[in-house]
């Protein structure tokens, strides 16, 4: 759970969303990041780091390049959490529409009775 908490702070940021939505098209450098968001590269330097900390990111070397890209790993445990999250919600939904038709069906079964 430490890994997601992790992960969740980053992308508290908008920023870091953001650099996460351009990495999803590419890997990128560090300067064609800071062309991106018209940020200074220390900032971009900044965010990167914590997106790297959080295991959602990694960088490389290349020559004098630090190409920049998403770790697949890391959203699909994001998606993993996600997808459980969603399958406690579906079936408290699926047990609420059970419940409102139960509801329902009493209703129409206790106006049939009445005379």
């Amino acid at each position: 759970m430490v890994a997601l908490d992790r992960m969740f702070t980053a992308l508290a940021d908008p920023t870091r969303r953001r650099i996460v939505s351009r990495l999803a098209q590419g890997t990128a450098t560090v300067s064609e990041l800071v062309q991106c968001f018209e940020l200074t590269q220390p900032t971009i330097s900044s965010h990167l780091k914590v997106l790297e900390r959080s295991g959602l990111i990694s960088r490389s070397r290349v020559a004098q390049t630090r190409p920049c890209k998403l770790e697949p790993e890391a959203l699909d445990a994001l998606d993993a959490w996600l997808g459980d999250l969603r399958s406690v919600y579906r079936a408290n939904y699926e047990r609420l529409d059970q419940v409102l038709e139960d509801l329902k069906t009493q209703e129409e079964t206790k106006s049939d009775e009445a005379p």
